[in-house]
């Protein structure tokens, strides 16, 4: 029997040579879930000028402690003129300061009479005024390459009139479902026949994890058929990830295929759920080879396929999912393979709570509904109630 090679091992294989992908040229407001290519500089100051944080009124610090004239008015969106001396400005929220005045007391704090309006001697220098370049300078990275584009980081683009950005190209995948049992949803089903969940679970993983799917195909259980599937993924995907066929069984082909095409790296794992995982590359295609059963498929894509789509986007907060320790909710024991156990997390005020499913057996997917993170209980070792368990956090 083969020796089961570690989680860490079969990460070395996986990643080993990779480098991230060329980029390309979109428009901003189409770059929502891409990666930088490159680091974006900031042309901009933000915000451009000191303005007013609060509705109120702005005003030499040194003259608080009495009536001041109002002298202007200062909306957001127009420039005001110097403040006279020995006045005051009325000026509402995201308004310039005007020059000469350095601190805005808020409208709920002061007495106004007629055009003027009392300030209380008690404000503090500089209260309620945002500074120039306080968010960003101009001159300064922005988003840094590597940065996954969400919402907050489009916002900073926009905030600098920016509308074209460098990614990196989406990693190209072709997803094989493998077996003659595999039946696709909504077409009847045969004796011994089961639909095909792991093909749209696997699917929405993958765009989360920002690949683009170029080839979706059903290979039967024959040789050549999956020799010839194979080959022509490897002439169009980055990557070939395919589902069962990669066992024992007498009808699992794909390890033998993929050997004839090109190389086989590692297979079987001392991993539980997902024992049955096959790397290799096929030319300059990637190739991995997950169990059948949806529960390893799942915590496969996590472990494997998500630091690889990393690692070929250039984004080093893909590369690893993060880590955080909680209090386990739930006792377990295991033998020779790590067991990585969907749990869901509590946050209380005492710490994190980690609640695992009760029935974590590999064919039962509803054990990855609710999941949060994968409990990481390492080979030969016994876990008790209250102990502290790492997990890894199902998270971008």
């Amino acid at each position: 029997m083969a020796e089961l090679q570690s989680v860490e091992r079969a990460l070395e294989a996986l990643l080993d040579g990779v480098a991230p992908l060329e980029a390309e040229p979109v428009a901003a407001e189409q770059a929502a879930g891409r990666v930088l290519a490159e680091t974006v500089t900031a042309r901009l100051d933000v915000p451009p000028a000191d303005n007013s944080a609060m509705d109120g009124y702005a005003l030499r610090h040194a003259d608080a402690g009495g009536w001041l004239p109002v002298s202007q008015r200062v909306a957001a969106g127009h420039a005001p003129t110097p403040l006279a001396p020995g006045s005051c400005a009325r000026i509402f929220t995201g308004g310039e300061i005007p020059p000469g005045a350095d601190t805005v007391v808020m409208q709920e704090r002061v007495e106004t009479r007629e055009d003027s309006v009392f300030i209380p001697g008690d404000i503090a220098a500089g209260d309620n005024v945002r500074r120039r370049g306080r968010d960003v300078s101009a001159g300064e990275p922005l988003l840094e390459a590597g940065t996954l584009l969400e919402a907050a980081a489009l916002g900073h683009l926009a905030g600098q009139g920016i509308t074209r950005v460098s990614v990196r190209r989406r990693p190209r995948v072709a997803l094989l479902s493998t077996g003659d049992e595999i039946v696709d949803p909504g077409q009847p089903l045969g004796p011994g026949q089961i639909h095909n969940s792991n093909r749209p679970m696997l699917s929405r993983l993958l765009e989360r994890f920002g690949a683009e799917l170029v080839m979706r195909e059903t290979v039967p259980d024959d040789f050549a058929t999956t020799r010839r599937i194979l080959g022509e993924a490897a002439e169009c995907a980055d990557v070939i990830i395919t589902t069962g066929g990669v066992s024992v069984g007498e009808e699992d082909h794909v390890r033998h295929a993929l050997e004839s095409l090109g190389r086989l790296d590692l297979w079987q794992l001392a991993m539980r759920p997902g024992k049955p995982l096959a790397l290799g590359r096929i030319g300059q295609a990637r190739f991995v080879g997950l169990p059948g059963n949806p529960v390893s498929c799942f915590v496969g894509a996590w472990v494997y396929l998500r630091p690889l789509m990393g690692a070929l986007l250039g984004s080093p907060r893909m590369a690893e999912l993060p880590r955080l320790w909680a209090r386990a909710a739930f006792a377990t024991r295991t033998q020779a393979r790590r067991h990585y156990m969907r749990v869901a997390l509590d946050f209380t005020p005492e710490g994190v709570l980690a609640r695992a499913f009760a029935d974590q057996n590999s064919a039962v997917l509803s054990s990855c509904l609710d999941a949060d993170a994968l409990a990481v209980i390492p080979a030969h070792s016994t876990l008790e109630e209250g102990d502290t368990v790492e997990c890894l956090w199902l998270t971008h």
